[in-house]
């Protein structure tokens, strides 16, 4: 008996593993200057578990991607990973989602079934139309914890000329957020604010504003506190996301929707340090949000999926971004950025997009090289038209696409 009390004494304990939650913040309309101009105590916390860093929306600038910065089209950046020439948002009407692009909601849902959501928003559309609760062209996947459709509730939230209700909407989102988290602690949540865009639209830059913004960090001290709990109480550890969904312009601040650098100019918060070398040399895009959120709470996109995925993980290792593509006579020339050395890239090509309509796009192989070599050419074969290219690295992969005419968004 001494024998075996002392093996057992003696023999470590397995650690269990911490479960893996989400959260990301969508606070509309915040330019970056004044969010980081603003007195900002409780996101300073968050901010030093963490970072904050200046990030972009509306797609690359005249070309296939650019997207509107407009609110529906930059949350749907968030929500699919990719741009609005996929998704198929272009303002905020949302009158034919593409749902072949999956969000967020529905990789968790399908690898996880068991998993729980959960949606905090002023704005019933977000949920409905965007996620596509229950719908059948998302998989009838069930939002597991609603709370929305507040922007429709007149007695409780009656409408003012100076929109002082969104305000009161916004605290009763967070503290619906607050007790869901603290009580059930969804896998995935996201919460939507709007009082700070529509004062924004009405005042500009303004004390206005930053008494709103002020509103904002009070409202994430709120969620930050139930994360700490949550974490010390329960074998848990959290993702915690905030971010807008565009700027405003330089002159007043009040409108958006154009594609001057202040209305692309956005940023991003988080409580995780484990950043990668991208993340450190470049601007993040919105649409990073996802495959990061993705590799965190370990949810494997499909391989199909991942090739349409315009963003790349800003937490783990990556092999590669940025890609772009030059024409010379008869051929194209791919580069992107590199940040290994000893890893190869595939290069993949196909002449049609039919993932757009739920189909399978057929991929030839044109060659592997080592990722740093940065560039690869390749012969254009005749009467082609239309080439999109998937870049695999070890870590991640990245696509563009070449056209002989460019559709750009206006």
């Amino acid at each position: 008996w001494f024998f075996l009390i002392s093996f057992f004494s003696l023999t470590p304990l397995v650690a269990q593993k911490k479960i893996l939650k989400t959260i990301f913040v969508v606070a509309d309309g915040i330019p970056a200057d004044l969010i980081e101009k603003s007195a900002k105590p409780n996101l300073n916390k968050i901010i030093t578990s963490g970072f904050y860093k200046r990030a972009y929306v509306g797609g690359i600038k005249n070309a296939y991607n650019q997207t509107p910065t407009v609110s529906a089209p930059g949350y749907n950046n968030l929500l699919t990973g990719t741009w609005a020439n996929k998704h198929q948002v272009i303002d905020n009407n949302i009158k034919n989602p593409n749902y072949h692009y999956y969000s967020i909601f529905r990789f968790l849902k399908e690898q996880y079934p068991n998993k729980t959501t959960a949606v905090f928003s002023t704005w019933q559309d977000n949920r409905t139309k965007l996620v596509g609760d229950g719908l059948k062209e998302t998989g009838c996947f069930k939002i597991d914890y609603a709370f929305d459709v507040y922007e429709l509730d007149t007695i409780q939230f009656p409408h003012d000329k100076l929109t002082n209700y969104t305000h009161l909407i916004d605290q009763y989102v967070i503290a619906k957020a607050d007790s869901t988290i603290r009580v059930v602690a969804p896998d995935l949540s996201w919460i939507y604010l709007q009082h700070t865009d529509d004062i924004g639209h009405r005042f500009g830059n303004s004390k206005q504003m930053e008494q709103a913004i002020g509103y904002l960090d009070n409202q994430m001290g709120t969620i930050w506190n139930a994360i700490q709990y949550r974490e010390q109480t329960f074998k848990e550890d959290w993702l915690f996301i905030i971010t807008t969904d565009h700027g405003r312009d330089a002159a007043a601040g009040k409108n958006h929707g154009g594609q001057s650098d202040a209305e692309r100019t956005t940023w991003m918060i988080a409580n995780n340090k484990n950043t990668n070398a991208y993340f450190q040399q470049n601007i993040p895009a919105i649409v990073d949000i996802l495959p990061t959120m993705a590799r965190f709470q370990k949810i494997k996109i499909p391989t199909r999926n991942e090739y349409e995925l315009d963003g790349v993980p800003i937490i783990g290792p990556v092999s590669l971004s940025h890609p772009t593509i030059e024409k010379k006579e008869d051929s194209l020339i791919i580069h992107w950025n590199a940040y290994e050395q000893n890893t190869n890239v595939k290069i993949l090509i196909s002449y049609t997009n039919l993932f757009k309509e739920g189909k399978v796009d057929a991929y030839e192989k044109l060659g592997s090289i080592r990722v740093k070599e940065k560039r690869f050419a390749f012969k254009l074969p005749l009467n082609t038209s239309f080439a999109k290219i998937i870049l695999v690295g070890k870590h991640n992969s990245i696509n563009t696409q070449w056209a002989n005419r460019v559709q750009v968004i206006k």
